[in-house]
């Protein structure tokens, strides 16, 4: 039967439906071990193209685990019996000698036995270079999955808060669950090794023993697997709850955010409200955690008893001379070792079953699907280095997850190097218009032509090569101030002419060459503790330098000059006009005396076009843009007067 596709924030595991009758049972063991196998080969795979050299040692040092402890115990088993026999020569009269037992078995057995304690030691200490070493390039892997996944993804992802629960998983789990997993897979390969050992070793005594301390197991796997799966499934439901956490406690040690913290005193209240969500997500968690240990125990002190019952039996069989010294200890220690690999395998399985669930966490972002894709097989690939014309043909735009039109039946044409200023009041749609424009978006109905051709057919990357775009909420990169400027494109060869030539056209380069190290200096102090902090007029011009850089066909600026001065804003939109050569260009500003230079303004009104037109053309129609241009020019005069 075909399944339905997957709600919101589900993931694959939830597929796995539980059996309805026992004839339903192998259905749901066959498609809950298919799913964690496959998980579990996946976490192999991520190993595998970290470094198979990595995978080859862990191989190795998984089966040296096994076979040692064995070799180790009947070492030590017949090292105590080989002793055993000169103890009881020695009772009998005979006399001790020295030179024989230098010749002896018994210093060849010592000498295996510390070759093997030694090489032991080695291997451990192998074991945990390998481990870490593997787990450090397991996780850059991951990261860079997770940083190339982020990339392609449509900006509507990052719209909507189950994506955040898949990103915070994802984030969570790549640091160390594929190399926790993988260790405790080989853990179990080794155990496994050493059980069928130690079960050989004692089938010679108590050939029941084995199946008794298996069958005493099984209450104990089936709580441990029950309760990973109730501890994952708690988990998950509150991941909201640790997001929360997460949010309060990153928003106290948050840079920009420090002076408003301090200034307001809000501090108490998001430790507060931090304490509040912990409390909360804590209180179903120890729950949990302490009813598994409550049958832990029970089932831990029933395993003890059945082992107490054993060492017992062979104590007893050492009294009436069926075994040696050197067989307790060997028979004895298989009893201890056997219980201890039952349980270990036990919990161990289950971690793995946990971290393989987990695992889907990181699988399920990998799996999310990119929306903004050409429509056609053969996208069309726009040409550079020439003007071009834009249309919107009956544009509306909703946002993801709303109803509300942000942008209703938008008409618009730009011709060829023509300078569009969009103004607006805030919420007009001004900024909206510009992302579906630059495709980080689709319309929800009609169309955006760029050279007679719908966006879609194109190629989204290259599409986006054709924009330089300044947007209000721009970059602020802890890299030199050289770099701010070229990460306007990073395709192109570092050229120090050319950024030097957009830092000055932006009116940046007087203040960059001011720095201690010029355009080399170090910005932020995230890693540099002499890094420069800028104010935010000077982070802006950084941002319109690197717009410039871009050297795009068509050039954007949302509110580029929202942290300047009027002068200095006016400054810069005259550079602007005087520099932009035959590119179309696209403003927002809220300062409508810069919208004067512009071939045409658009007046943007609750999502609609309001008016269209020249600054003269829209002051003569006394409409919306003549109030608001008045309005600003009375707040300028009446601040002039009152100084």
């Amino acid at each position: 039967m075909a399944q339905r596709p997957l709600p919101p924030g589900q993931y694959q595991y939830d597929r796995v439906r539980p059996p309805r009758s026992p004839a339903d049972l192998p259905r749901y063991l066959k498609e809950l071990l298919g799913g964690f196998f496959s998980r579990l080969f996946y976490i192999f795979g991520l190993v595998w193209k970290s470094g198979p050299s990595f995978l080859f040692l862990m191989c190795f040092i998984a089966l040296f685990d096994g076979l040692m402890p064995v070799l180790g115990a009947l070492l030590t088993g017949e090292v105590l019996n080989r002793l055993q026999d000169i103890v009881t020569e020695q009772a009998l009269g005979k006399t001790f000698d020295l030179a024989a037992f230098w010749g002896s078995m018994v210093l060849l057995l010592l000498i295996a036995f510390f070759l093997y304690k030694i090489f032991s030691k080695v291997v451990a200490r192998l074991s945990n270079a390998v481990t870490r070493m593997a787990g450090e390039r397991v996780v850059r892997h991951v990261k860079l999955q997770i940083m190339e996944k982020a990339q392609a993804l449509d900006l509507s992802s990052f719209d909507q808060p189950a994506f955040y629960e898949k990103l915070e998983n994802a984030n969570r789990e790549a640091s160390n669950r594929p190399i926790t997993i993988l260790n405790s897979t080989f853990n179990v390969i080794s155990t496994l090794i050493s059980l069928v050992g130690y079960v050989v070793i004692l089938a010679r005594a108590l050939p029941l023993a084995t199946l008794a301390i298996a069958v005493a197991a099984i209450p104990s796997a089936v709580v441990n697997f029950i309760y990973r799966r109730k501890s994952f499934s708690y988990m998950r439901v509150r991941s909201i709850d640790r997001r929360q956490m997460n949010y309060y406690a990153e928003l106290t040690v948050n840079k920009d955010l420090a002076k408003e913290i301090r200034m307001y005193g809000i501090g108490d209240e998001l430790r507060e409200r931090y304490n509040n969500v912990f409390e909360r997500y804590y209180k179903g968690l120890r729950r949990l955690i302490l009813r598994e240990n409550i049958w832990q125990i029970f089932f831990a002190v029933l395993s003890a008893l059945l082992n107490c019952f054993f060492f017992a039996v062979i104590a007893y069989g050492v009294f009436k001379g069926d075994y040696r010294i050197g067989d307790y200890s060997l028979y004895t220690g298989a009893l201890t070792s056997i219980a201890s690999s039952v349980t270990t395998l036990i919990t161990t399985s289950a971690t793995i079953y946990e971290g393989t669930l987990f695992i889907d966490n990181l699988l399920s972002f990998l799996k999310e699907k990119q929306l903004i894709v050409p429509r056609t097989a053969e996208p069309a690939h726009p040409v550079r280095g020439c003007t071009h014309t834009i249309e919107f043909r009956n544009v509306s735009f909703s946002y993801p997850g709303t109803d509300r039109p942000v942008l209703d039946g938008i008409n618009l044409f730009f011709r060829p190097g023509e300078t569009v200023a969009l103004v607006g009041l805030n919420g007009a749609g001004k900024t909206t218009l510009i992302k579906l424009l630059t495709r980080l978006y689709d319309p929800t109905e009609g169309e955006i032509l760029l050279d007679g051709k719908d966006l879609r057919d194109y190629d989204p990357k290259e599409l986006r090569h054709l924009f330089g775009i300044l947007f209000q909420d721009f970059g602020k990169y802890a890299v030199s101030a050289s770099d701010n400027i070229r990460f306007g494109d990073i395709t192109r060869s570092s050229d120090s002419d050319e950024i030097r030539d957009a830092a000055l056209r932006a009116g940046a380069s007087e203040f960059i060459e001011r720095l201690p190290d010029g355009y080399d200096t170090q910005l932020m102090r995230y890693f540099d503790r002499n890094g420069i902090e800028l104010s935010g007029g000077q982070w802006q011009k950084l941002s319109v330098a690197r717009a410039f850089y871009s050297n795009a066909d068509i050039i954007i600026l949302d509110e580029p000059t929202a942290s300047l001065d009027p002068i200095a804003e006016q400054e810069v939109f005259r550079r602007f006009d005087e520099l932009r050569g035959d590119k179309t260009t696209v403003f927002v500003s809220h300062r409508l005396s810069s919208a004067t230079i512009a071939s045409k303004i658009v007046v943007l009104d609750n999502g609609r076009v309001a008016e269209e037109g020249t600054h003269r053309e829209l002051m003569e129609k006394n409409g919306k843009y003549a109030k608001l241009f008045r309005t600003q020019a009375e707040r300028y005069l009446e601040s002039e007067n009152s100084l």
